[in-house]
C-alpha cells in the first residue's frame, strides 16, 4: 500500500482500507480489476471515507444520541459478526473521544463565529444551565420573522451574573445582531438578564418574564392548599387582553397574601411589569401564550441534560462548551416553526409603535429639561 493517507493504494494482495459506511478499518483483498494494466488502484470508498472523515462523524452522531465512548465499537458492528474489528481499527475508547473532540470543537467554532447578520430575529431567549457547582452555560435562542427557530450562542461562566450574560450579548452583537432594532427579550426573571439586555439594547426594551416560572417560584412557597386559587388567579390575569385589568387581579392577590403570607405577597408585585410585556404590546392571544414564556429554550436546555448525562466529570469549562454547543445543534435538527407565526407581523408593527413612543417621549424630555 503506497501513497499519502488520502490516496491510498493497493498494490496486489490484501491489505487494510476504511469502510465506506462506518469509516472503521477493514482488511480486504485487492487482486486487480478485469482488463486492469494499472499496477496500482486507487480505491474510491478509501478517498471517499478519508476525506469525509466518516468514523469522526459516526462517533459524533452516535456519542449524540448516549452512546458511550465504551459501547462505540459494539454500535458500529456486531461483536460476533462477519466483519470483525481487530486491534488498531481505530474503534477504541480513546480514539472515539479523539475524534468527537476535534470534531465537535470545529463546530462549535464554526457556530459561533457564524454571522448573524442575514437574521430578521424579532425574539430572543435566553437562559443558563448548570453544569456542575461552580459552572454555569449561558445560551441565547432566536425566533426569526418566518417562524424559524435559530440556536444564537452559548457562553461559559462561574454564576448567572450580568458580566457572564453580557460575554453573551456582547458575542451576539459583534456577529451582526444590530442593538438597534426593537426585538422581544424573553427570560427567566433573573435581574442580571434584565440588567445586561437593558445595557445593550436600551433601558427601554421589551422585556417578558417567563409566566411560567413566575408562577412555579409562587406556588413553591405556599401550601398545597392554597395552589389551587392562586393557580387560577394568575391564569386568569395572563389570559385577559387589558393590561390594566391584569395588574389590578395580581395586585389584588398580593394584597390578599400580605398579611399571611408578606414574603410571597412581595415576590408576586416583584417586576411585574415585566410580566405582562406580551399584553401591554397587545398581541393576539395565540401569539401571547407562545412569547409568555422560555419553553423554546427550555425544550433546548432539556436537550443538552439528555445529551450530556453520560458525562459525570467536566475536565475544563471548554469540554462543557463542546458538549452544549454539539447539543443545541442536535436539538436544532428537530425545531419546528413558531405555532402562531402568522401574527408575527403584529408583533414587529406593536414593537415599532412601542419604540416610536418610547423615542417621542425621550424627545420631550430633554426638551423640557432644556428649556
Amino acid at each position: 500500500m503506497s501513497g499519502t493517507p488520502g490516496e491510498r493504494r493497493i498494490a496486489g494482495g490484501g491489505r487494510r482500507a476504511r469502510s465506506a459506511s462506518t469509516g472503521a478499518k477493514l482488511r480486504l483483498s485487492a487482486r486487480g480489476s478485469a482488463g486492469s494494466t494499472a499496477r496500482n488502484t486507487l480505491l474510491p470508498s478509501w478517498e471517499s471515507a478519508v476525506g469525509e472523515d466518516l468514523l469522526g462523524k459516526w462517533a459524533m452522531n452516535q456519542m449524540l444520541i448516549n452512546v458511550s465512548t465504551r459501547r462505540f465499537k459494539r454500535s458500529v458492528r456486531l461483536p460476533e459478526g462477519d466483519v470483525p474489528a481487530p486491534d488498531g481499527a481505530g474503534l477504541s475508547k480513546s480514539a472515539t473521544s479523539r475524534r468527537f473532540v476535534a470534531l465537535s470543537a470545529a463546530c462549535m467554532k464554526e457556530w459561533m463565529e457564524s454571522t448573524l447578520e442575514c437574521l430578521d430575529l424579532l425574539v430572543i431567549q435566553i437562559d443558563g444551565i448548570r453544569m456542575d457547582e461552580d459552572m454555569i452555560l449561558v445560551a441565547a435562542v432566536g425566533v426569526d420573522a418566518n417562524g424559524d427557530k435559530h440556536p444564537l450562542g452559548l457562553v461559559e461562566g462561574a454564576t448567572e451574573n450580568a458580566t457572564t450574560v453580557q460575554a453573551l450579548i456582547d458575542n451576539l452583537v459583534e456577529r451582526g445582531l444590530d442593538p438597534t432594532v426593537p426585538r422581544l427579550f424573553i427570560i427567566d426573571g433573573s435581574k442580571a438578564l434584565s440588567k445586561a439586555i437593558r445595557r445593550t439594547f436600551g433601558r427601554h426594551t421589551a422585556i417578558q418574564r417567563c409566566q411560567v416560572h413566575k408562577a412555579r417560584n409562587i406556588l413553591e412557597r405556599l401550601p398545597k392548599s392554597m395552589h389551587a386559587s392562586v393557580r387560577r388567579v394568575l391564569r386568569q390575569a395572563w389570559e385577559m387582553d387589558d393590561a390594566e385589568k391584569a395588574e389590578r387581579l395580581i395586585r389584588n392577590l398580593a394584597r390578599r397574601l400580605e398579611h399571611d403570607w408578606k414574603g410571597v405577597s412581595a415576590s408576586i408585585l416583584e417586576g411585574l411589569d415585566e410580566m405582562l410585556t406580551v399584553t401591554r404590546l397587545k398581541l393576539p392571544q395565540e401569539l401571547r401564550r407562545s412569547l409568555a414564556c422560555t419553553n423554546i429554550i427550555e425544550n433546548v436546555m432539556s436537550t443538552v441534560r439528555r445529551v450530556c448525562r453520560n458525562v459525570k466529570y467536566w475536565r475544563a469549562p471548554s469540554m462543557a462548551l463542546r458538549w452544549a454547543a454539539a447539543a443545541m445543534q442536535e436539538a436544532k435538527k428537530g425545531f419546528r416553526r413558531l405555532k402562531a407565526r402568522k401574527h408575527l407581523p403584529a408583533l414587529r408593527e406593536a414593537l415599532m409603535k412601542r419604540n416610536a413612543k418610547v423615542s417621542s417621549a425621550a424627545r420631550l424630555a430633554q426638551t423640557a429639561e432644556a428649556a
